[in-house]
Order: C-alpha cells, then structure tokens, then sequence
C-alpha cells in the first residue's frame, strides 16, 4: 500500500498557502493529483495555545471591568422611597387599620380583601382576632359584614344608651 492518498483537486486549490510553502509542497509532490502527508498544511506550533491564551486573557479582562464596576457604582438609596420601605415591616393587623383609617374608619370586608393580597379566611381570621381584641367592630349588613374602627360604628348600629353618650 502506498503512503500517498489521491486529493481532490477542489481542496489543493482551497489550501491556505504560508508564504507560498504549501503550494510548493503540493506542486512538488512524486505523481500530479497526489498529495504526500508530509506535504500537508500544518498548525503553527503554538498558535492553538496562544489564541486559548488570549481569550483566557480577554475573559480575564472583562471579568476585571465588570468586578470594579460593581464595586466602585453608588448602591441605590434605600430613603429614596421611605414609604415603600417602612410598609415592608408593617404587621397584618397594622395595614388593617390603617386601610381603615385611610377610609373614613369604616370598610366593607370585601373591600380589605381586594386592597391587600390575602385570602379571605386569612383576612376573616385577622378581623376575628382584631374584634376579641376591641380594637375594631364587625357589624352584619345583610350578606356581607361592614368593619369599623371603634367611634367610626354608623349610629343606626348602636344601642339608645350609646347614642346619648355620644
């Protein structure tokens, strides 16, 4: 078996000549159409680990700009907004008069359940505890329950002795 391997003619005219010294190696081979595997293009030695270097390099770099970047930006204010920072620690029963402050001292039930993001038996709990605790009045208006901050009850609601107290 011979060491020389038939090229096709389309890949010796695609070679990449060096300086010229592939297309004289392919030019220069024993029989016309084949190409020796001496007379093959070969890597610069080196260069497949110098290119792995410079993208090491490159990664390195940018690596380096995005930690000073980071480091060296102004972190965002937390007083920019003091509303939003001082609800995060508001408790459940706090929003729940506050909603009712912010409404006149009196709400529907249904009305807290769409103005906060709490089930129904969630917000039917924390009225039952604010009610043990007088803190608020839960009055039946039909189908549905009217909340009240204690002084805010509508007056048709009260007995004849707290009317005339009032």
């Amino acid at each position: 078996m011979s060491s020389h391997r038939r090229a096709p003619r389309s890949i010796v005219a695609l070679v990449p000549s060096i300086s010229g010294a592939v297309a004289s190696a392919v030019t220069t081979g024993a029989r016309p159409g084949f190409v020796s595997w001496s007379a093959r293009p070969l890597q610069l030695e080196g260069s497949a680990h110098i290119a792995a270097l410079a993208g090491m390099i490159a990664l390195a770099l940018l690596g380096g700009i995005l930690v000073a970047r980071n480091r060296y930006e102004e972190p965002p204010s937390l007083a920019a907004d003091p509303e939003t920072h001082h609800e995060e620690f508001v408790t459940d029963r706090e929003r729940v008069r506050q909603l009712l402050r912010e409404n006149g001292g009196r709400m529907k039930q249904s009305s807290i359940v769409d103005s906060v993001d709490w089930s129904k038996a969630k917000v039917s709990r924390l009225l039952a505890d604010l009610e043990e605790d007088e803190q608020i009045t839960k009055l039946r208006l039909g189908r549905e329950n009217l909340v009240c901050l204690p002084g805010h009850e509508p007056t048709a609601s009260k007995s004849p002795e707290q009317v005339n107290d009032d």
